[in-house]
């Protein structure tokens, strides 16, 4: 049977949305897929289901709850268990507070999101939390520790789709390296990524086609995505770039293109 969750008090950690084997002290978990997305229309009930296994040797006991996100300028994420302004999470369903799993095997674990008829247009966000029990640390001081794992769930609500475009261009040190950066505006109802390559050219009149980092742009936000030239070889790492950088070309997002045209000064 599916069951509802209530809010719970606010917590918060930095976490990547692409989970998958997290070992904490004793919480050894595999959880899949990482993320879904998907759409649905107004009135309709979406399910689907995440597999949770455990790769230790002795039963684990793991709590599933829903949370609000956020992100940061960086791309961590914030979660929450009170319920966000506007949030979806009274429109889902879980199968279960708690599942247990024997060691080395697998379990599938439902849920479900019901969107009401009059639900209006846009993206229905949230996250499956996967919790370990706590453990002890060993130490002079007992502290007890768990860990978790964070499934994302996008699910559009009838037309809902992100608007990219360029917002502005400029160069920053990321990973060590300097590297052009797009700030991307969302003017969508819907999250979206930037795929593909775009060409580019440096100071020094080297050519190179430039992919752009997939993290996601939710609806309302801006956010600065990095662009890494690729080297002739895959075992190289990126090159080292003079500026100015001039980018020509465009950068898919779903069914939608976004042009880049811009030069980038040091």
């Amino acid at each position: 049977m599916i069951v509802s969750r209530r809010a719970l008090r606010a917590v918060a950690c930095a976490c990547a949305l692409v989970p998958g084997l997290t070992f904490a002290q004793g919480f050894s978990a595999l959880v899949t897929p990482p993320r879904f997305e998907d759409r649905v229309a107004p009135g309709s009930t979406y399910r689907n289901v995440i597999e949770i296994t455990n790769v230790s040797d002795t039963r684990a006991r793991y709590a599933l709850r829903t949370a609000d996100w956020t992100l940061d300028p960086n791309g961590a994420a914030s979660f929450s268990y009170d319920l966000a302004p506007g949030s979806c999470r009274p429109w889902v369903g879980i199968e279960a507070p708690e599942l247990v799993v024997e060691p080395n095997m697998k379990r599938r674990y439902r849920f479900e999101v019901a969107v009401p008829a009059d639900a209006p247009q846009g993206e229905c966000r949230f996250a499956i939390m996967v919790e370990g029990d706590p453990t002890t640390l060993d130490g002079p001081v007992a502290m007890p520790v768990a860990g978790r794992i964070a499934v994302i769930v996008y699910v559009g609500v009838g037309d809902a789709a992100p608007q990219l475009e360029v917002s502005g261009a400029r160069a920053a040190v990321v990973e060590g390296r300097r590297v052009p950066v797009l700030e991307i505006r969302n003017r969508g109802d819907a999250h979206g990524r930037l795929d593909g390559l775009v060409e580019g050219r440096d100071a020094s009149g080297r050519r190179y086609a430039f992919t752009a980092s997939t993290q996601p742009i939710l609806a309302g936000e801006t956010r600065a995505i990095a662009l890494t030239a690729q080297s002739d070889r895959p075992d190289a790492p990126p090159p080292e770039l003079v500026f100015p950088v001039t980018l020509s070309g465009q950068l898919a997002a779903g069914r939608q293109h976004v042009d880049v045209e811009t030069t980038i000064a040091p």
